[in-house]
C-alpha cells in the first residue's frame, strides 16, 4: 500500500459507448482507492457523452456521480464538464476502456504531492505501440510538440493524468474539446512554465472498439499544436517561417547567379520582402498576446 497524504480526489471518466468496460473500470478504481486509503471523501464522476448503448445504465449500478451530454460532444468537452463539476481540488482523469491501470495512481499522487503541476502516466507495452504506421506518426507528432514547446516530452497525449482543478480551469478556453484535449493541456502547461512529471505505466488491451479516427484526429492534433504554438510562443513560429523564406531567397539568388537567369533575383527579392512581413507579424502577435495576458 502506498501512503498518500492528500486523500481527497475526484476521478473524472469520459465515457462514450463503453457498456462492456465501464463497470469494471469503476470497480477497479474503488478497489485501488480503498486499498490505499484514498477512498474517504473522494468521488468518481462518469460523464456519459451521449452514448447510444447501455453505458449510462451500467454506470448507474454503482454509487458514483453521473453527468450526461444529450449528444456526443467530444472527449475534451466531457472532461471539462466533469472537472468543472468536481468538488475536490486534485483531479484524476482516466479512460473507461480498461487501457489505463488505476493501480499507478497512488504513485502518481505521491509525485503530485512533491509539487508537480501535472503528473502524466507515460504509456509502455505492445498494446501502446499498435501498428507501425501509428507508432511512426506518434513519434513525428511527439517531435513536433517538442519543437513547439522547446522541451522533452515522454508522452504527449496519455489519458491518465493527475493535476489541480483550479490550475487546469484557467486554460479551459485554450483546451481542445475533442481527443486533442490531453495534447493541448500538455502544451499549455509546458509553455506556461508549469512543472510536468512522467510516471511509466503499462498500457493494457482495449475493451471494445476505439473511438479515435486515426487520420482525422491526427490532422486535428497537428492543427491544435500549431495553434498552441502561435498563441503561446508566436515569435518562435514566425521566426522559423522567416528563416525558411530567407533560405528560399538565397537559393533564388544563387540559382540566378550561376544560371544567369534574372527571374531568380526577382524571386529572391520577393522572398526577402515576405520574410520581413512574416517577422513583423510575429512581433505584432507577441505584443498582442502580452496585451491579452494582462
Amino acid at each position: 500500500m502506498v501512503k498518500i497524504l492528500k486523500t481527497k480526489i475526484s476521478v473524472v471518466i469520459p465515457a462514450y459507448n463503453e457498456e462492456k468496460a465501464i463497470s469494471k473500470t469503476i470497480e477497479e478504481i474503488k478497489r485501488i482507492m480503498k486499498e490505499n486509503d484514498i477512498y474517504e471523501e473522494s468521488e468518481i464522476i462518469v460523464v456519459d457523452d451521449g452514448s447510444t448503448d447501455n453505458t449510462k445504465e451500467e454506470a448507474s449500478k454503482h454509487e458514483i456521480i453521473i453527468l450526461s451530454n444529450p449528444q456526443n460532444m467530444g472527449y475534451g468537452y466531457s472532461l471539462k464538464k466533469g472537472i468543472a463539476y468536481a468538488n475536490n481540488e486534485t483531479i484524476v482523469i482516466i479512460d473507461a476502456d480498461l487501457t489505463y491501470p488505476f493501480s499507478y495512481v497512488p504513485k502518481m499522487l505521491q509525485r503530485k504531492e512533491k509539487g508537480y503541476d501535472l503528473v502524466v502516466g507515460a504509456r509502455n507495452g505492445k498494446y501502446y505501440k499498435e501498428s507501425i504506421l501509428k507508432n511512426i506518426f506518434r513519434k513525428i507528432l511527439k517531435k513536433f510538440v517538442e519543437f513547439v514547446s522547446g522541451k522533452k516530452i515522454k508522452d504527449i497525449n496519455s489519458g491518465l493524468r493527475v493535476f489541480d482543478r483550479t490550475t487546469v480551469m484557467k486554460y479551459f478556453p485554450r483546451l481542445c474539446n475533442t481527443f486533442s484535449f490531453t495534447t493541448s493541456q500538455t502544451l499549455a502547461y509546458l509553455m506556461n512554465d508549469l512543472t510536468v512529471c512522467y510516471v511509466d505505466i503499462s498500457y493494457n488491451k482495449r475493451e471494445g472498439k476505439t473511438k479515435v479516427k486515426f487520420l482525422r484526429d491526427s490532422i486535428k492534433s497537428m492543427r491544435y499544436i500549431l495553434e498552441a504554438g502561435i498563441y503561446y510562443n508566436p515569435l518562435k513560429i514566425f521566426t522559423h517561417l522567416t528563416l525558411i523564406c530567407i533560405l528560399l531567397a538565397a537559393i533564388g539568388f544563387m540559382f540566378s547567379h550561376f544560371a544567369r537567369i534574372n527571374a531568380g533575383y526577382i524571386l529572391g527579392i520577393g522572398g526577402l520582402l515576405v520574410s520581413l512581413i512574416i517577422f513583423s507579424l510575429g512581433i505584432l502577435a507577441t505584443l498582442l498576446k502580452q496585451i491579452m495576458d494582462k
